[in-house]
């Protein structure tokens, strides 16, 4: 595209807009630096974004942890009697896989408004757009934290010790973070120019919510127990699940996981690159 200009002199001259100039990458690329860089003003705004959710609360977030707790007590004695399962081994299953579905739908529904929810700052300071990423995916780790202490519990009460496998616990947790951001960042550009995905992924949500092995286990599937592994949020959850219960999990989903959060990265920062500088103007 071709805007003419004049120059002081008055010769002519042209400006030219190339939607495809290479430079979007290097931009990009600085720009998710520069958010890394600021890592503790996202933290600042995370919190703040907490204090002000729960301002005048008497527990503020750990109001979420009793409701999960007490979720977690109804359903898990309710099912473990409808599938004819031991509470013993049931309620630990259900605890984990609850916190963690808790945390990557949060997260999701949550990343639809990364950007659009930081608009006035967008408008009026300077900033790496991934600072506002950073922002989201920190705030809903914060309240997923309050969540852990009843995963611990829960082991303890029913002395479920994790063995070896526990190790792999640090890069289950590091692939959801980085399916967190590349979520967030993803929607959050899509959100900010197409208002309704965001009711689209709630919806979504919910279906996978019964789609996905939470309240079940995948062996109830039977010979259709292969299934799951089409589920990337089944993937996510094992990689916290499986070295917490489960032995650390077969290498075939931490391969699949790794490809899946490979894929979620790349094709998120892809979309950042070619439209990171339109934000500005769909916010």
């Amino acid at each position: 595209m071709d805007i003419p200009s004049t120059h002081a002199n008055g010769a002519s001259a042209s400006i030219v807009l190339d939607a495809a100039n290479p430079r979007h990458l290097a931009w990009a690329t600085e720009d998710l630096l520069g958010g890394l860089r600021r890592w503790r003003l996202a933290s600042a705004l995370a919190w703040l974004d907490i204090r002000n959710r729960y301002r005048g609360s008497v527990l503020g977030p750990f109001w979420l942890s009793l409701s999960t707790a007490v979720m977690l007590l109804g359903i898990g004695v309710l099912y473990s009697v409808l599938l004819r399962t031991d509470i013993g081994a049931y309620l630990p299953y259900l605890a984990v896989s609850l916190i963690c579905w808790n945390m990557l739908a949060q997260t999701v529904t949550d990343a639809c408004g990364a950007l659009t929810g930081s608009e006035a700052i967008i408008r009026q300071v300077r900033l790496p757009f991934t600072v506002h990423i950073m922002r989201c995916v920190l705030r809903n780790a914060i309240v997923a934290a309050h969540n852990l202490p009843l995963i611990a519990i829960v082991l303890l009460i029913f002395r479920v010790t994790p063995g070896w496998s526990i190790l792999l616990l640090p890069l289950g947790l590091g692939l959801l973070a980085l399916n967190a951001f590349a979520a967030s960042m993803f929607l959050g550009m899509i959100c900010a120019r197409f208002r309704d995905v965001a009711q689209i992924v709630a919806s979504v949500i919910q279906i996978f919510f019964f789609l996905s092995p939470i309240l079940w286990k995948p062996e109830t599937l039977r010979e259709y127990a292969w299934t799951v592994m089409l589920n990337p949020f089944y993937l996510l959850m094992e990689t916290v699940r499986a070295p917490l219960i489960e032995d650390g999990g077969s290498p075939a989903i931490w391969a699949l996981a790794i490809a899946v959060t490979a894929a979620s990265v790349l094709a998120s920062f892809a979309f950042f690159v070619r439209f990171r500088s339109r934000i500005a103007f769909w916010v």
